[in-house]
């Protein structure tokens, strides 16, 4: 059996960013952590994690999203992506601590979808989410009057990302709209055009987009970009009128890094490689890649790859090390030649979970991420429609 050695991309000036170390104020939601964090090079970190969490036994629950640091991931108690941890949660009504490792909305979610008596805590409250952040309650309710105002928004059904706030998700329920994740973006716009003639799809156009057109046969030409930072969105009462899709000016920081150029140049550097890329990138990526899906299909299609295949992965960086040295059996590289982080993902290291997790045994809960009701009980609507959908 050959084994292949894992090339590290190489670092770039963003890297301290893009390893969390640094400051992305227009995607964060506060950079300050009440309390005295350990200090990373604390020899003692791993002991403390494993005492802290072993004192909490099953009162607490640890969810590690996919994009987490390996140190992080080695307490969790399952990993997955956002909405598999949201449902896991969940499934554990008496852990009264969820702490997930993760993202904002992810933990909103959890919190949507937890009873009363249990308590989501996110270790860092400055892991947020850029493309999440990218629409915000007031923006989209402007969208929905330029709809109107078009004479269009009786037949437009909203359909959100599961990356999106709980607003929007809220927004969505209130709306007649559904969820959808990258596995089930198909199902959902499919059901979608059952129920209306357009779709407002939020926050992610590229998803949307490749969504549309890859696998429901809709024209490019029948899907337009809402810009929420332009009058009407920058798009015509015709425009509005003739679309199919009205895609969100939204994308994810990481997945949107890839170009043609980087398929083009793997293709030239690894011969017979197979490109996987997540549906988040680029339209013009996923159609000169050989395979698309999410983040559990990536994971699944590397399980069943051919020993001595070769792979490369188009998803975050810390997933596909994590490929890279769960396979040694194939050749995993990532698609681009530079380092790709989730720099807010990245805000959450062993020394926050350790703070969390101590925290929790003093008997402070720190950092509660709590939906108001209103809002949990519309956006909980739109995630039981997707959980409803056929």
């Amino acid at each position: 059996m050959s084994t292949t050695t894992y090339e590290e991309p190489a670092p770039t000036p963003l890297a301290l960013l893009l390893l969390g170390r640094g400051s992305d104020p227009a995607s964060e939601r506060g950079v300050d952590c009440p309390g005295d964090l350990p200090a990373a090079s604390d020899p003692d970190l791993v002991a403390r994690a494993r005492a802290a969490k072993a004192a909490l036994g099953d009162r607490v629950f640890v969810l590690g999203h996919h994009y987490q640091r390996d140190e992080v991931i080695e307490f969790a108690d399952v990993t997955g992506d956002s909405f598999k941890l949201a449902r896991d949660a969940a499934d554990r009504p008496e852990a009264e601590f969820i702490v997930f490792c993760g993202v904002h909305f992810m933990a909103e979610s959890a919190d949507i979808l937890t009873t009363p008596g249990q308590q989501v805590i996110l270790p860092d409250l400055a892991a947020g989410c850029s493309m999440a952040d990218m629409a915000t309650a007031e923006q989209v309710a402007e969208c929905w009057d330029a709809l109107t105002d078009a004479g269009v928004a009786d037949t437009v059904v909203p359909v959100a990302y599961m990356n999106s706030s709980a607003d929007i998700k809220a927004f969505t329920g209130s709306h007649g709209g559904t969820i959808c994740t990258s596995s089930n973006a198909k199902r959902a716009l499919e059901w979608a055009f059952e129920q209306g003639s357009k779709v407002l799809f939020l926050p992610d156009q590229h998803l949307g987009r490749n969504t549309a057109v890859r696998e429901l046969g809709i024209g490019l030409d029948e899907c337009v970009v809402y810009n929420p930072h332009k009058p009407g969105g920058g798009l015509t009462v015709e425009q509005l009128r003739a679309a199919k899709m009205i895609l969100w000016r939204g994308h994810c920081s990481v997945h949107g890094r890839f170009s043609l150029d980087s398929v083009d140049e793997v293709r030239e550097r690894v011969p017979g490689v197979t490109v996987l890329v997540h549906p988040e990138c680029k339209h013009e990526v996923v159609e000169a890649a050989d395979m698309v899906g999410s983040t559990e299909y990536i994971i699944k299609a590397l399980e069943a790859a051919e020993p001595g295949s070769k792979w490369a992965i188009g998803t975050e960086l810390n997933l596909v090390r994590r490929l890279a040295k769960a396979h040694p059996d194939k050749e995993v590289v990532f698609l681009d030649r530079t380092v790709c982080f989730c720099s807010t993902m990245n805000r959450i290291d062993l020394p926050h979970l350790v703070w969390a997790l101590e925290s929790l045994v003093e008997g402070r809960v720190p950092n509660v991420i709590t939906v108001d009701p209103q809002t949990a009980k519309h956006a909980r609507a739109a995630l039981d429609q997707m959980l409803a959908l056929p």
